[in-house]
């Protein structure tokens, strides 16, 4: 049910786990790596990741004297063994776990036809692994521009997101594409992690006064809040999204800001990253939708 959760000891007390910062596989050093190392000061439970980072890690250990004797022998000294990584090491404790569905989580679907909402479509596997490590490596081996949560690159027309800046702190908003500046289908392909994507249909003019609202808030433990629809599906790397018709037009989507999710029962943690290919056609002319009360063209 997923890996130990750590913290901070009250009063900097000492512990048999040690929160170990520049060092871990986003530096080019692997757990069993780091995991040799540390043994020499007495035995390894294990290592995991701090946080998604990939730069810091936990080295728990069974007794506690190990840990004091390699926080005295590492701390804020280069370590020959591990690529010469100056460390920074303090004590940490195990907290107690916490429960994964909060008060804002909903059911999530596995496919498509299982949320009910005209005009989305999700095919799982819609590229091969070999596919996805391909379009990787070509976006990685281009610029990145950074945004304040994400990083994005264009091709063809770029994306001017002063209109649509997310707020500091707040994840990827509840939105709609913008109907004046995109055609009718928007494909999103998901590489590399995991998420989950939620989806709300707000009753006529509901949404116009509706905050921003990221994962963290206080909302009803149901599919359907005080003035929307609710709905989620599991994005599993390698899948494509098509927004189309109703789903496109008139439901907001967004991500919640998890670290993981319950999918069918089953914890799924995120991974250090996700990379979504998004494909939108430039619209010409005003948009002529059903929709008119979400339509920035006739509204």
């Amino acid at each position: 049910m997923g890996l130990p959760r750590f913290g901070r000891p009250i009063d900097g007390k000492s512990s048999p786990n040690l929160y170990v910062a520049n060092c871990g596989p986003a530096v080019g050093l692997s757990f069993n790596t780091i995991a040799t190392v540390f043994s020499t000061f007495g035995e390894v439970i294990g290592v995991y990741a701090a946080d998604e980072s990939g730069t810091r890690v936990i080295v728990s250990y069974v007794e506690e004297s190990s840990a004091q004797a390699a926080l005295k022998a590492l701390n804020k000294r280069p370590c020959p063994d591990l690529a010469g990584r100056f460390l920074h090491i303090q004590y940490s404790i195990v907290q107690p776990p916490k429960q994964v569905l909060t008060n804002d989580s909903i059911p999530v679907s596995l496919a498509a036809k299982d949320l009910n909402i005209p005009g989305l479509y999700l095919w799982p596997e819609f590229i091969t692994s070999a596919e996805e490590e391909e379009l990787l490596a070509s976006v990685d081996d281009m610029p990145w521009k950074t945004l304040a949560k994400r990083r994005v690159q264009h091709y063809g027309y770029e994306f001017i997101y002063e209109v649509n800046e997310y707020p500091s702190g707040v994840g990827l908003s509840p939105h709609i594409d913008t109907h004046s500046a995109f055609d009718g289908l928007i494909f999103s392909l998901s590489l590399a992690g995991p998420c989950i994507m939620e989806f709300r249909r707000y009753t006529d003019g509901a949404w116009l006064q509706k905050p921003d609202l990221d994962a963290d808030s206080k909302e009803e433990n149901s599919d359907c809040g005080s003035n929307f629809v609710r709905r989620a599906i599991y994005l599993p790397p390698r899948s494509m999204l098509l927004f189309s018709g109703e789903a496109r037009y008139a439901w907001h989507h967004y991500i919640p800001h998890h670290k993981v999710d319950l999918v069918k029962d089953n914890v799924i943690k995120r991974g250090s990253r996700r990379v979504s290919f998004t494909l939108r056609k430039v619209r010409e002319g005003p948009c002529k939708c059903e929709f008119p009360q979400y339509c920035d063209s006739q509204s």
